[in-house]
């Protein structure tokens, strides 16, 4: 593994956060840590932790020894010095000589010396760090490490590759435990300078940022070169199945299984790799898969053990949905078995967590990885490369072994590990909304409300400038669309259910706005009126319907209408004509299938400044009413304009009312001639 220590960097990060009043110890602090975070092999997504040993001025202005560690929440590849929060190094020294602390306690204590209360709460493993007597301290969970020491041979291997400045030990859960059997190792021979903690990671530790740093780079790549000179045996891997279907596919099959019941949602995630298929498509996969993950902490995310489905050969895609049932089935009632055989042996009472996998593997597709949003799926998904790279290396020389299920269980239904991934759940965590005409003014603000409340949001559009500013601004998938041709809808809606498995709302609102006087209209206009008003929204929705279908976990269509589908304005019978279809889709979609839990309403809203009410089309609608602009635009029965933002609101309301189908909401400041009921 490759050093990247560089002293010109180090200097850099001493001098600019010098200019923040950040002391040169914190400096090298992050720069270390995120050399450390920024390495794959090492760290994911939170993994591993760092301190350093310093002094502060607290409010009383008296300096004080202090610990800083990486806190909760924090990630050591983009770590800033707050993300290392500051406990009174004495206190934690104190309970040296301490036999056994609570976690609840541990927390409580740590919490209480922190030099600022608002900090995020400190590492579990900040004792652990205290009690070693090093300036710094760096903790990673590399891939490496993890390949010597998982193994039915493990301690041995450990023994022979490294020297007696290492200390191997035994599994301990992570805590104050696992802190007072770290001093017990360090007293026992003080001339260690790391620690391999079997089945979880390494430490090492030193009086300087550079050493602390190099010593773990050391150890890893001993590490590396004790693998490569073991004996290997590729893994023996299945036939191609000649399956009759895509990943695309069977996504939204997967999404619907995966929720327990209706409203519980996950968003899924396709990958695939050489590596991956290395694992998945293994003959032998059975005797595995299923013996844990690289290092403990990645339960809370992947659960115990990955779904593993299995194909026949020659399968459709009706094949695969029964198949895939019966795997699901299996898998939950496995999943309960380990829970209530675990449970038996804790003291105290736990409560299941939710049965559905998080890591599903598909022999000869492919990995889909869920979670409550993209990005915590896609985190699910990178662990799990990681765990699939890890155990199949050890799988070509000798037996994957992990901690016991009754250790995993802890760790998984450990409190201070769930309070990672615990939040608190917003209305539309889990759904998947999709906006057609993003690019405007209206899908702007339908875009913002529907992110801040927790949904996974695709923006299509066919301004494809647009598209490329959204890539570049917002963390989403944008897509090209020209929701006028079906194959362009049909492959963003592909896309989309490959990135997120499917589709719960659909926000059908791409529109153009085309007037004239109606017998003297040509005839190809009126045409590419409809095609853009009403055909565009039925090749949008009719797609979307047959996602929700195989998902079968309830959806909702949204479709922008329009006043003038009610209510026709002079010389703009191009544009309501197409409108007053769209109307009667909407309710058409409602009846026909509703009884399947799938929701269709419609907004009808008037006179919104966008793109497609422009200053020059208000211009002249104003000019065919005989009124000024500024009564064009507030000329409604509250005689206040309306804007893109009170629509968006519209949407979300439609969007979180279960209950209401076949409903259109005016957005319209008051217009009694275009009221429905």
């Amino acid at each position: 593994m490759k050093n990247n220590w560089s002293n010109i960097e180090a200097k850099k990060y001493i001098s600019f956060y010098k200019a923040k009043g950040i002391s040169k110890d914190l400096a090298l602090r992050v720069y270390t840590t995120r050399l450390l975070g920024r390495n794959n092999e090492l760290v994911l997504h939170g993994g591993g932790n760092t301190s350093v040993k310093t002094s502060l001025k607290d409010i009383d202005g008296k300096n004080y020894n202090v610990l800083c560690v990486k806190g909760s929440g924090w990630d050591m590849a983009e770590i800033e010095p707050e993300g290392l929060p500051a406990v009174k190094l004495d206190p934690l020294l104190s309970l040296k000589n301490k036999k056994n602390l609570s976690d609840e306690d541990m927390v409580a204590f740590q919490k209480k010396n922190l030099i600022n209360i608002k900090s995020p709460n400190p590492s579990v493993e900040t004792f652990l760090h205290a009690f070693l007597p090093f300036k710094f301290v760096d903790h990673t969970h590399s891939d490496a490490i993890m390949e010597v020491t998982n193994r039915k041979d493990g301690f041995k291997f450990c023994k022979k590759i490294f020297g007696n400045k290492v200390s191997i030990v035994p599994y301990v859960m992570p805590g104050f435990s696992l802190a007072k059997k770290i001093d017990e190792v360090y007293r026992n021979n003080p001339n260690i300078n790391c620690l391999i903690l079997m089945n979880h990671g390494i430490f090492t530790f030193a009086n300087n940022a550079k050493d602390a740093y190099s010593l773990m780079i050391k150890y890893v790549s001993d590490a590396e070169k004790g693998l490569k000179k073991l004996k290997t045996k590729k893994i023996k891997q299945i036939k191609n199945l000649g399956l009759k279907f895509k990943p695309n596919e069977i996504a939204p099959i997967l999404r619907g299984l995966l929720s327990e019941n209706k409203d519980n949602k996950f968003v899924l995630n396709f990958r695939v790799n050489n590596k991956l298929k290395y694992f998945f498509n293994s003959k032998n996969i059975d005797n595995f898969y299923d013996k844990g993950t690289a290092t403990p902490d990645h339960v809370i995310r992947v659960k115990p053990f990955p779904l593993i489905i299995k194909p026949k050969k020659n399968s459709t895609l009706r094949d695969f949905e029964t198949t895939a049932k019966n795997a699901f089935n299996k898998y939950r009632k496995k999943y309960k078995n380990y829970f209530l055989d675990n449970q038996l042996k804790t003291k105290q009472k736990k409560i299941m967590l939710d049965t559905s996998p998080r890591v599903i593997f598909v022999q000869d597709i492919g990995l889909f990885s869920a979670g409550n949003n993209l990005k915590s799926a896609k985190i699910a998904g990178d662990l799990s490369e990681t765990n699939a790279k890890v155990i199949s290396s050890v799988q070509e020389s000798s037996a994957y072994k992990f901690i016991s299920r009754k250790d995993l269980f802890d760790v998984e239904y450990w409190s201070l590990e769930q309070a990672k991934i615990m939040k608190p759940k917003k209305v539309l965590e889990g759904h998947v909304v999709v906006i057609t005409g993003s690019a405007g003014a209206i899908g702007s603000e339908i875009y913002k409300i529907f992110k801040n409340n927790g949904a996974d949001v695709v923006l299509l559009d066919k301004d494809k400038k647009k598209i490329e500013e959204f890539r570049k601004k917002f963390n989403e998938l944008c897509l090209y669309c020209d929701v006028t041709k079906k194959q362009s809808v049909q492959k963003a809606f592909k896309k989309i259910s490959e990135v997120y498995g499917g589709i719960d709302i659909l926000i059908s609102n791409a529109g153009t706005a085309i007037g004239g006087p109606i017998a003297e209209i040509d005839d190809n206009i009126l045409r590419q009126s409809f095609e853009d008003n009403f055909f565009s929204h039925q090749n949008c929705a009719s797609e979307t319907i047959k996602i929700m279908k195989k998902q079968n976990i309830n959806g909702c269509l949204l479709f922008n209408i329009s006043k003038q589908s009610v209510n026709p304005g002079k010389n703009f019978g191009p544009y309501g004509l197409p409108k007053s279809a769209l109307l009667n889709l909407c309710k058409q979609y409602a009846v026909d299938y509703g009884s399947i839990g799938i929701r269709s309403n419609g907004i009808n809203a008037d006179r919104i400044r966008s793109g497609l009410l422009n200053d020059r089309m208000i211009k002249t609608r104003a000019k065919a009413r005989s009124v000024t602009t500024k009564e064009y635009m507030s000329g409604n029965l509250l005689s206040d304009e309306v804007k893109a933002i009170d629509v968006a609101k519209a949407f979300f309301h439609l969007a979180i009312s279960k209950k209401t189908t076949g409903a259109i909401l005016t957005v319209d400041g008051g217009n009694i001639a275009a009221s429905l009921r």
